[in-house]
C-alpha cells in the first residue's frame, strides 16, 4: 500500500472513531460487536472514557443535589434535563434540533439507535421516557434515566403491561411529555422497523388535550457505528461510545404533531406516526432505507418467546 493509500485508509478508520489503523479493521470489530463480543478497548480509548466518566461525575456532584434540594421546595424540576443535556455532550453528540416541539400534554414517538437516544431527547425537550427493562441495568444511564422518570417495560412481564400503560396515563395526567419507541429495539439508523402498539393503548382513548408529535433521530453515517444492535451487551456499547475519538453530530427533528382522537385506535396512529418518520429518516438519509440486518423477536411478553432467539449479524459485505 502506499503511503497516500495508507494515509486515506487512516482518514477513513478515523471518521469511524474507533481506534483501528484501517477502516476495514473498524468494521470487523464493528460486527464482532454485534455478535456480542467485548470489543478491544485501545490506551487512548481507555483515557476517553475515564476523561468523560469523570466529566459526568463532576455534572452529578452538581446537579443532582440540586435536584434533590428543588424537589423539596417544588415539583417538576429542571436539572434532569440539564444535566441530561450535558451529559450528551459529554459523551460526544453534538445535537440540534429542528422543529418546533411541545412542552406539556404531548406523547412523543420516535425512532430509536442508541441509549443517547435518551440524553439527547430529553436534554432538548425534558421528556419523560418508556424504555427497555435492559437499560435500567446499564451502568450510571439507567439510573439517570429513572431520574427522568423513565418506564422501564420488561417483554417478559405480560403482567406488568397494564402496570406500565397505567403509569403512562398517570404521567400524561401530570402534564409530562413521555416519549415511546415503538420499534421495540435500537436499529442502525439506515432502518425503520415497524412500529409495535402496545405502548400506544394508553391513547385508546386519548387523554383529553393530548397531541401525538412524532420526531425523527438523525445520526446520519456515525449511526453505523455507535448503534446499539445485535447481541452487543449494554456495558459493551457504553464503553465503545465513549471510547470514541471526537464527536458526532446528532438532529432532532420535531415533525407536525396530529391529534390521535382523528384516528381510529394505537394501530391508526402508529401507522401516521411511522410514516412520518419514514420520511424524515429518508430526506435525512438522502437514500432508500434498507431492511436491517438482525432478527427481532415479536414482543409477546412471554419469556418463551425470545427463548433460543439468536439475531443474525452481518459479514462485513452485507451493508
Amino acid at each position: 500500500m502506499t503511503d497516500d493509500l495508507a494515509q486515506e485508509a487512516a482518514q477513513a478508520a478515523a471518521a469511524t472513531g474507533i481506534d483501528a489503523p484501517t477502516e476495514d479493521k473498524a468494521w470487523t470489530l464493528r460486527v464482532a460487536a454485534a455478535r456480542g463480543e467485548t470489543t478491544p478497548i485501545s490506551v487512548r480509548g481507555w483515557f476517553r472514557i475515564v476523561r468523560r466518566a469523570s466529566m459526568l461525575m463532576v455534572l452529578m456532584l452538581i446537579f443532582v443535589p440540586l435536584h434533590y434540594i428543588y424537589r423539596i421546595f417544588a415539583y417538576g424540576s429542571p436539572f434532569p434535563m440539564l444535566f441530561l443535556r450535558y451529559a450528551a455532550r459529554i459523551s460526544g453528540a453534538k445535537v440540534k434540533t429542528r422543529g418546533t416541539h411541545l412542552k406539556r400534554d404531548v406523547f412523543y414517538i420516535a425512532n430509536h439507535v442508541s441509549w443517547i437516544d435518551i440524553l439527547s431527547l430529553a436534554g432538548a425537550c425534558g421528556t419523560a421516557f418508556v424504555a427497555k427493562a435492559e437499560l435500567a441495568r446499564a451502568p450510571l444511564v439507567g439510573w439517570l434515566a429513572s431520574l427522568n422518570r423513565t418506564v422501564f417495560v420488561k417483554r417478559e412481564h405480560r403482567m406488568g403491561v397494564a402496570e406500565q400503560i397505567n403509569a403512562l396515563k398517570e404521567a400524561l395526567s401530570d402534564n409530562w411529555s413521555v416519549t415511546v419507541f415503538p420499534e421495540g429495539t435500537t436499529t442502525d439508523g439506515q432502518s425503520l422497523l415497524p412500529f409495535k402498539t402496545s405502548m400506544l393503548s394508553v391513547l385508546e382513548p386519548p387523554p383529553p388535550g393530548v397531541l401525538v408529535q412524532p420526531v425523527m433521530l438523525d445520526y446520519g453515517q456515525v449511526a453505523e457505528w455507535i448503534g446499539w444492535i445485535g447481541n452487543e451487551g449494554g456495558l459493551n456499547n457504553a464503553k465503545r461510545v465513549l471510547a470514541r475519538k471526537g464527536t458526532f453530530d446528532l438532529t432532532v427533528h420535531f415533525l407536525e404533531p396530529f391529534s390521535p382522537a382523528d384516528y381510529r385506535g394505537r394501530k391508526a396512529i402508529s401507522v401516521e406516526a411511522r410514516k412520518r418518520v419514514e420520511e424524515a429518516l429518508l430526506e435525512a438519509l438522502g437514500k432508500p432505507l434498507r431492511e436491517f440486518a438482525h432478527d427481532v423477536p415479536p414482543v409477546r411478553y412471554s419469556a418463551r418467546a425470545t427463548e433460543g432467539t439468536k439475531p443474525t449479524v452481518p459479514d462485513d459485505t452485507a451493508i
